[in-house]
């Protein structure tokens, strides 16, 4: 189950949020989401388990919970849209 992390401080790393998500069970993969220019957090983060109850049991118990000073927001991610947008505001005659 693929799990959405919020409200995550910029100073947060991809080693301290799998430590908080592997107290509930095995973390298959921890992505936290970056700047592509700066390099900087985006303040959010993807974590996989596979195991459901156990990915169901970490987000009850982490939503709202405190990590480096910030109250996260955790839920079952969504999936990718792909709606980046037309643009092409081109001008036509």
């Amino acid at each position: 189950m693929k799990i959405y992390v919020g409200n995550l401080s910029f100073n947060t790393t991809e080693d301290q949020l799998r430590g908080v998500f592997e107290e509930h069970g095995e973390v298959e993969s921890c992505a936290l989401i970056t700047d592509r220019e700066t390099g900087r957090s985006k303040g959010f983060a993807f974590i996989e388990m596979p195991n459901a109850d156990q990915a169901q049991s970490a987000m009850d118990a982490t939503n709202g919970s405190d990590v480096d000073g910030r109250s996260l927001t955790v839920n079952e991610a969504r999936p990718k849209t792909d709606n980046r947008g037309g643009g092409g505001g081109g001008f036509r005659r």
